[in-house]
């Protein structure tokens, strides 16, 4: 292998990515694009409390039904949006725009006041049922917006002292602890470094598949340059877009309010994970070319490597980790996921483990794909 020509190859290979327009949106804009969709759709610009809308229909316009608004009020997670009919409530709620409707029937306050009244005698009270609607597309408000309810009716019948009532086991005074802010997208930035770097195989399996089809890999075997020469220099070439791919999101995920712990050694880490993918895809690259006889196929072909990665090991939550761990992506997502947002050392047992693995996985790959395509590629 000869440096001078592992380094012109290494040229070229640069020059047709920034002159193919293609090639550069997939590498470089598409990152970037995904990084600020992201950002404005999950939180990563004003990004603030999680609030539910609450239709309140009051028929009641009692003292009490206001002290019950009031409270849902001050939850601060529910906002009241009032209407005179039932009806507005229940459109509003089918449309998206509330989460829940709340009906405060008429002589709600006449049987609190009875309640006050005379609070152990069960056959004075007059029962009164609030009707309580709530979305069923939305798990979290089905569990978050009938407890505040209850909590808000509680205080509104038996007093704030209500919600600590005398016992003879106490909660000691609480440590206070300085918590971080995490939102979906923070949660999700750990898998865009992953999912930055695997179109990569696509990238790769079509340089080779053209040059194969042209015939520029033919003559260039009349000239001194060796397998390995051309080999290096797609190696060198992706690696170093790479370097441009992860500091394309590094820069703009920071710009959209993402903050990873970590610091200087968890950034190195993303940096080393995510060349690492880059590797490993070429690898990918390799194969997909091997059996690719156009550049056409070579793109569908592709994704057979891309898919499962972007599915089971990036952002997508759910997935079975004993699934997940069959891609090299995983690698990259869940240690960053530890060292960014878990605040995990850099070096710590689980992100060295998982920086053995994927460099291992990676050098198998890669080093399967050159056998492969040495063999095989130029038969096609």
């Amino acid at each position: 292998m000869n440096l001078q020509r592992v380094r012109a190859l290494t040229v070229k290979d640069l020059v047709r990515v920034i002159r193919d327009p293609a090639n550069l949106f997939m590498l470089i804009m598409l990152p970037l694009v995904m990084t600020l969709v992201f950002g404005v759709a999950f939180g990563g610009i004003g990004g603030g409390d999680v609030q539910y809308g609450v239709a309140i229909v009051d028929h009641d316009q009692s003292v009490w039904s206001g002290e019950l608004i009031s409270g849902l009020n001050d939850s601060g997670i529910l906002v009241p949006w009032f209407f005179e009919e039932s009806d507005g409530g229940q459109d509003a709620l089918s449309q998206g725009k509330v989460s829940a409707v709340l009906v405060i029937p008429e002589g709600f306050g006449a049987s609190v006041d009875e309640f006050k009244s005379n609070p152990i005698d069960e056959t004075a009270w007059t029962v009164t049922t609030l009707n309580l609607s709530i979305d069923q597309g939305s798990m979290v408000a089905g569990s978050v917006v009938p407890s505040l309810v209850q909590q808000a009716l509680t205080v509104t019948l038996y007093g704030v002292e209500a919600l600590s009532p005398p016992s003879p086991v106490v909660i000691g005074s609480p440590v206070l602890v300085e918590s971080i802010k995490v939102t979906q997208f923070d949660n999700m930035m750990p898998g865009m470094f992953s999912y930055a770097v695997i179109f990569v195989t696509m990238i790769v399996s079509q340089v080779f598949t053209e040059e194969r089809q042209q015939g520029l890999l033919k003559r260039i075997a009349f000239t001194p340059t060796t397998a390995s020469d051309i080999f290096a220099a797609q190696i060198v070439s992706n690696l170093i877009t790479g370097v441009f791919q992860v500091s394309v999101v590094m820069v703009s995920s920071y710009l959209m309010g993402f903050r990873p712990q970590g610091g200087a050694a968890g950034i190195g880490l993303a940096y080393l994970l995510s060349l690492l993918l880059v590797l490993c895809n070429v690898g990918f690259g390799l194969i997909t070319a091997t059996l690719a006889k156009s550049t056409g196929a070579a793109t569908g072909l592709a994704f057979v490597f891309i898919l499962p990665q972007m599915m089971l090991g990036s952002f997508i939550p759910g997935i079975p980790e004993s699934l997940s761990r069959l891609v090299p992506s995983y690698y990259v997502t869940q240690t960053l996921t530890n060292v960014f947002i878990r605040g995990a050392s850099a070096t710590s047992a689980s992100s060295v483990q998982n920086l053995g693995l994927l460099g291992v996985y990676s050098l198998v790959v890669v080093v399967v794909g050159v056998v492969l395509y040495n063999r095989y590629g130029n038969q096609n």
